[in-house]
């Protein structure tokens, strides 16, 4: 049932509001709060600390002890800015407290309290579902993507929390919020709303500023970070971190980063982060909107500014995702480096003798073989499969991996690495950092739902503080059809290419799902690339690594394409014996993809390229880059 639409409030505050990301996630840079506070001029402080795997990292630390389960790096970076932070009067939402908020508002007050900094410390809870795990299970919850059961033991569960409460924690005058599991943009989203006096039935401004929070959630990869055309990227050792602008109409806001930093901002560079690990752009759902992102409009702004409009939202959905982890056994991942002539074939077959004789070994113990193992010569392009183009590498590094139930089998493997430096080939080196060590194999789970089950909890300095969920009582409505362009015909020559001459991309991961998102370079590249670029001929290339559906999905706000490959990454996370188990690299390897295009597509894309970098460093000049709408302006 649709909830009755709210009328709009007047806004709060009348000036833009800026949010700076300090942190995409945990273990990023410290450099990042400090280049914020002191050079962002910004009214908000905001670090993304969580990954899936995270929270079972987080929830095994809190098991060996009480007083752990978040992030430090958080509490070290805000107790060393807090002064300047109280002095500016800067708001800071993360979501660092992992498997334990409380705890970690606990020692960011002590930290504060020693340099004689009081602030007000918000507290949000309830994501954790724990105690309804028994009744989830009970109840037939199953994966979203394989339609397994619920396992029997869990690492943790924890539901995505939407920005509500912490809009809430805010109006009751917090000056830090720190929350469990939300969702990534969650933390830009509710200063939005709280600022301006966004309703929560507001659909386009709350999916606006629910883009904002996707654009900067992963700190600096939205102002340049693996950018495709890197040359293009000055500064790497002082990256900017990003910051948006977004006024209390809501209409569009601006990308940007604090002056004199390293990166770069076009709408090239925020347009691949837009791309970054999302599935069908027309309905990413989120707890307090779902977003259609396939009509976006990215305009230059400026030098390092890029204007952003042009979300659609539509009602929230009646489910939450829920993220749950469990054990399954152990696994080990060493690496040996070959050298000589033929190291590749030489790896390789170091790589089985190794193998083959530690199942030996597990046999004459009474021991059963390894339930997984992989082999990947690196520097021979073993990622690319069937499109590895390396012949005659003189030094490469040999990976082996394998999967056991009983951790004793890997220990066993790992003692035999270093006899093949004597037992086999020549040249077999790096035994340096010694034998590796079996880890835990930690599997996503994610499912869904109803929303009425997950209840937040609001506290402010240990006092707890009234919030309900709006959205309770809003459910799915149907997505209306997307438009279908007309194909134009292209005639005349062509010349055989790499995709990356008429495209540029970025991938990223969702459990054992990857995606890539394909750019084109002109409006007459991606005219082409919507008949040339299909969901069959990314399967067919990309076929080495997945095992399910590809799926293809159209932004023409963007000129660009989104492919997930379900089934591509071993498992996904650390549950992965691959070298890249998060699809990091698999952008990178579609755009190696040779096609024939039509020469007047590639004249248009080099009309369109950038310049290059001067030797120093430099932009020498930039020509067109992506405009609104598709257009080169």
């Amino acid at each position: 049932m649709m909830a009755t639409r709210t009328p709009r409030t007047a806004p709060l505050r009348t000036t833009p509001l800026r949010i700076g990301c300090a942190a995409g996630f945990w273990g990023d840079s410290e450099a990042g709060a400090a280049q914020l506070v002191r050079h962002g001029d910004i009214d908000v402080l905001v670090f993304d600390c969580l990954a899936e795997i995270t929270m079972a990292l987080l929830a095994r630390a809190r098991a060996k002890d009480p007083a752990a389960g978040y992030t430090p790096d958080f509490v070290r970076s805000i107790a060393a800015l807090g002064p300047e932070i109280r002095e500016r009067g800067i708001k800071v939402l993360s979501n660092a407290g992992g498997m334990n908020p409380r705890a970690c508002a606990s020692a960011l007050r002590q930290a504060l309290a020693a340099q004689g900094v009081a602030l007000k410390i918000a507290v949000v809870e309830g994501d954790d579902l724990s105690a309804q795990a028994d009744e989830l299970r009970a109840a037939g919850t199953v994966e979203m993507a394989s339609g397994a059961a619920l396992p029997p033991r869990l690492l943790s569960i924890n539901a995505y929390l939407g920005a509500q409460p912490l809009a809430a924690a805010l109006a009751a005058g917090a000056d830090i919020v720190i929350t469990g599991r939300v969702v990534d943009s969650a933390v830009t989203l509710a200063p939005l709303v709280h600022a301006f006096g966004w309703a929560w039935d507001d659909w386009d401004r709350l999916a606006l500023g629910s883009l904002a929070g996707h654009v900067i959630e992963c700190g600096t990869q939205c102002t340049g970070g693996l950018f495709t055309d890197w040359e293009q990227v000055p500064g790497w050792d002082d990256m900017g971190f990003p910051i948006v602008e977004c006024a209390a109409d809501g209409r569009s806001f601006v990308v940007t980063k604090p002056p004199g930093t390293g990166g770069l901002v076009t709408p090239a560079t925020v347009a691949e982060q837009v791309l970054y690990e999302i599935g069908d752009p027309r309905d990413y759902r989120l707890p307090d909107v779902r977003c259609d992102f396939s009509q976006l409009s990215l305009q230059a702004d400026g030098p390092d500014r890029v204007r952003v409009g042009g979300a659609i939202g539509r009602t929230a959905p009646g489910t939450l995702k829920v993220c749950a982890t469990h054990a399954d056994g152990w696994r080990l991942l060493g690496t040996l480096m070959v050298g000589g002539a033929d190291a590749a074939r030489k790896a390789q077959r170091v790589g089985e003798a190794i193998l083959a004789r530690s199942v030996r070994l597990l046999g004459e113990r009474g021991i059963a073989p390894f339930s997984e193992t992989s082999l990947e010569v690196l520097g021979a392009e073993a990622t690319y499969g069937p499109h590895s183009r390396a012949r005659a590498a003189r030094e490469v590094v040999l990976k082996i991996a394998a999967r056991h139930a009983d951790k004793a089998a890997l220990e066993l493997l790992a003692r035999e690495l270093a006899p093949s430096a004597t037992a086999m080939a020549q040249g077999i080196t790096g035994f340096a950092t010694g034998r590796p060590s079996p880890s835990p194999v930690v599997r996503l789970f994610s499912c869904l739902v109803d929303r009425r089950r997950v209840r937040a909890q609001v506290s402010l300095d240990d006092l707890a503080l009234p919030f309900d969920d709006a959205s309770e009582a809003l459910g799915d409505v149907d997505l209306p059809p997307l438009p279908v362009a007309a194909a134009p015909a292209f005639g005349g020559a062509r010349t055989r290419v790499p995709l990356l001459r008429v495209a540029h991309g970025r991938s990223g991961d969702k459990g054992d799902t990857a995606n890539i998102g394909i750019v084109a370079r002109s409006d007459a590249a991606w005219a082409w690339l919507r008949q040339a670029l299909t969901a069959d001929v990314v399967a067919a290339y990309m076929a080495h690594v997945t095992r399910g559906k590809v799926t293809r999905h159209e932004l023409p706000g963007l000129r660009a394409l989104n492919f997930t490959l379900e089934q591509a990454l071993g498992g996904g996370g650390v549950a992965s014996l691959r070298y890249d188990p998060q699809g990091k690299a698999f952008a990178q390897m579609l755009l190696d993809l040779e096609l024939d295009v039509p020469d007047d597509v590639l004249s248009s894309c080099r009309r369109a390229a950038p310049r290059q970098l001067d030797p120093l460093g430099g932009r020498t000049g930039q020509g067109p880059v992506l405009g609104a709408n598709g257009s080169a302006p």
